[in-house]
C-alpha cells in the first residue's frame, strides 16, 4: 500500500474495512494478545501488537511471522534474529525485464525484497511466468504481495511480485519444490 504515502496505515484502512479482532498466536498455538485486523500488519512488524509485559516472555520485541486472514489470526515470535522470520527461497510471479526478457533461464544476481535493503546475492532460475529464487544467505520477512528486484551491480535487470517464500509461515508448497510443513526445517537447507 505505498501509494498511501506518509500516513498511519491502520487509520487509512480503517476508514475502508472495519476492525475485525482476532488472536494473536505462537507457532506453538499459545493465545498471546488480541489484534484488531490481521490485513492491519506486515511480516517482520514489530511494532503496535500490544503484547509486551508478559511474564512468560524473554522480554524481547515480538514480531509478525505469519499471517492466516481467512481465519484472520496473527502469529507472533519474540526475537527479531528468529528463524521464523528467515527464508532462503522465494518464487515471483509476472517477471518483467528491462532488456525484453530474461538474462538466462539460470542466472546470478543481486537482489532486494524490501526497501534500502543492502543488495543480496542470488541465484534466479527463470520458470516461464515465474522465477525461484535462492539466496545465498537467509533473509528477513520476506513477504508475499512485494517486489523481489533484480540487479547486476547499479543495474536493474527486472523483478516481480513475491508469491511465497520458505519461511515457516510463507506459504511454500510441494508445488512450490519444498516440504509444506511449516517448520523451521528448510529455513536453513
Amino acid at each position: 500500500i505505498c501509494f498511501i504515502g506518509e500516513r498511519d496505515i491502520r487509520e487509512f484502512l480503517g476508514r475502508y474495512i472495519p476492525a475485525q479482532p482476532g488472536a494473536i498466536l505462537t507457532p506453538d498455538g499459545v493465545e498471546i494478545g488480541e489484534h484488531q485486523g490481521a490485513w492491519y500488519y506486515t511480516l517482520g512488524q514489530r511494532g503496535g501488537l500490544g503484547i509486551g509485559g508478559r511474564r512468560d516472555s524473554s522480554g524481547e520485541p515480538w514480531y509478525v511471522v505469519g499471517k492466516d486472514v481467512p481465519r484472520n489470526i496473527l502469529y507472533a515470535v519474540q526475537g527479531g534474529a528468529s528463524d521464523w522470520l528467515l527464508s532462503r527461497r522465494l518464487m515471483a510471479s509476472a517477471p518483467t525485464w528491462v532488456a525484453g526478457s530474461a538474462p538466462a533461464a539460470t542466472f546470478r544476481s543481486l537482489a532486494k525484497v524490501r526497501y534500502r535493503q543492502p543488495d543480496q546475492a542470488c541465484t534466479v532460475f527463470v520458470e516461464g511466468e515465474v522465477c525461484r529464487v535462492e539466496f545465498d544467505e537467509p533473509q528477513r520477512a520476506v513477504t508475499p504481495g512485494q517486489s523481489v528486484v533484480f540487479y547486476d551491480g547499479e543495474v536493474c535487470l527486472g523483478g516481480g511480485i513475491i508469491e511465497c517464500s520458505d519461511a515457516p509461515f510463507g506459504g511454500w508448497t510441494q508445488q512450490s519444490g519444498a516440504s509444506p510443513q511449516r517448520t523451521t526445517e528448510n529455513v536453513h537447507a
